[in-house]
């Protein structure tokens, strides 16, 4: 992002100031502006034929009397009036802001932002921005497992998407991926050459995405509309749903799903209502696992991100991982650094993985990345850049779907290096268990210090609501509640 557009977006930011003093919470806050935003940029784009006439930007920058009131009349009305996009962003919307001064001061703000540059760097560059600082703020709690934008793209460049793909998103949040995927394909291809089927394939049959809080899905609407692309409830964009019932069954097949699903168990330890998962488990990864190689076509590929228990948890854990390694390839498997979520103690890796066209046997080897041991404790003081995963990307190749051709290209770099091959054969004498480690950590070696208290913590919490997830499960196949 350029100084002009961190400029816009610390601007915007500092409205929140504003919102703070009126009691409105960090959580809200992007909410709060995003509804205001939409108006504005609205006009600022001359779209404002989305909105109805009476409900826009200059009636509301009219509002003398009083403005609060009009304004959450406004939020009412284009729940119901309006485009589909209007209508959905605005669906059950509601304003936390208590004074009208307060609402007048945000408006005055908001016009007075230097909307000629923000037009030229790109809105949904600049609305990005405001939502990458969003979940950067801990306050927020918005970026527990925020996915790093240098993440997102370097598994989109791996995975090379093209105008062919249909691209799904089942956990889409705030739409990271399809528009890192809409960003790669457009630079890489010729838009202005496109024919008219390309065009309408490009919008009608190309980006899929689903979120379940509502919150997050307005956000996750107003990201695609200023990235050029629509939100159809009947067709391509980010759906309000769960994935993990009958929802979820409802997207077409993809040929590339990209994805960083939630961690933790399904609320109430229920288990999910799909009726096409062959191992039915409270564990929301492992669901998600299970839908994402139920999800694509024979020869459709995935980059998705997990925490390391999908890669060891036994029973039904070994069961879906084996499952996954006979119906796909699963090729690489990136060990990421730790300190990239702001989750304290979450080690997470990604799993990159091509559906086969053969019904069994599909993964011959695995080949694994390491670019967590003796790698910098990334946070607020060390930045995660784009460069840090140069190397990965080399050593990965330019084949998205780590063919056997591409696999015989790459280099084994030994006991000493981060890349490494294991056999099929392998892993299977280690009971499936992929979270497979080789370098020793010097930092562990120099100061045989353990991790910081809460770190420690936050990981037996999650050992723990794993094995009480795995119990939850035994007790309702034997037919028997459980509760803790």
């Amino acid at each position: 992002m350029s100084t002009a557009a961190h400029d816009i977006v610390a601007k915007l930011w500092n409205l929140c100031n504003i919102l703070k003093d009126d009691g409105v919470t960090y959580h809200q806050y992007v909410i709060e502006l995003t509804y205001l935003l939409f108006l504005k940029m609205a006009k600022e784009t001359g779209t404002e034929r989305q909105l109805p006439e009476g409900y826009r930007w200059y009636d509301l920058e009219g509002q003398t009397e009083s403005p609060l009131k009009f304004y959450k009349e406004l939020l009412r009305y284009l729940g119901s009036y309006g485009s589909t996009t209007v209508k959905e962003i605005f669906t059950d919307a509601h304003s936390s802001i208590k004074k009208d001064t307060t609402l007048s001061k945000l408006v005055t703000e908001i016009d007075k932002l230097d909307w000629y540059n923000a037009k030229r760097e790109g809105l949904g560059d600049v609305y990005e921005g405001l939502l990458e600082k969003n979940a950067n703020e801990k306050k927020a709690g918005a970026g527990q497992y925020f996915t790093p934008r240098p993440l997102i793209d370097s598994m989109v460049r791996v995975m090379r998407p093209t105008l062919d793909d249909i691209i799904q998103d089942p956990a889409a949040g705030t739409g990271g991926f399809l528009i890192a995927a809409n960003r790669y394909i457009r630079e890489h291809g010729n838009p202005n050459s496109w024919t008219k089927k390309q065009k309408d394939k490009y919008h009608g049959n190309t980006f899929y995405g689903m979120e379940h809080v509502q919150d997050t899905h307005r956000l996750a609407l107003m990201n695609l509309m200023l990235h050029g692309l629509d939100s159809d409830p009947q067709g391509a964009g980010i759906h309000y749903g769960d994935t993990l019932s009958p929802d979820g069954q409802a997207l077409p097949p993809a040929t590339l799903i990209l994805t960083n699903p939630p961690f933790g168990s399904k609320k109430g330890g229920g288990l999910p209502n799909r009726s096409d998962f062959e191992f039915p488990t409270s564990n929301k990864q492992f669901c998600f696992l299970q839908h994402i190689y139920i999800g694509m076509k024979p020869g459709g590929r995935a980059a998705a991100v997990f925490p390391d228990n999908v890669l060891f948890e036994s029973n039904v854990g070994r069961q879906i991982r084996a499952a996954l390694m006979d119906k796909c390839n699963l090729h690489t498997i990136l060990r990421l650094p730790s300190g990239i979520f702001y989750a304290q103690g979450v080690k997470t890796n990604v799993l990159f993985f091509t559906r086969g066209k053969k019904q069994t046997g599909n993964t011959k080897e695995v080949w694994v990345y390491d670019l967590r041991t003796n790698t910098p404790q990334f946070g607020r003081r060390t930045l995660l850049r784009r460069e840090h995963f140069t190397e990965f990307e080399a050593f990965f190749g330019d084949d998205p779907l780590g063919g056997d051709a591409s696999l015989a290209q790459r280099t084994e770099t030994g006991k000493k290096g981060r890349f490494r091959r294991f056999s099929r054969d392998w892993i299977a004498e280690r009971d499936d268990n992929l979270d497979i480690s080789w370098l020793k950590d010097e930092r562990e070696e120099e100061n045989a210090d353990l991790a910081e208290p809460p770190i420690l913590a936050q990981e037996a919490i999650s050992e723990l609501e794993a094995a009480i997830a795995e119990l939850q499960d035994i007790m309702q196949e034997l037919g028997e509640e459980i509760s803790f």
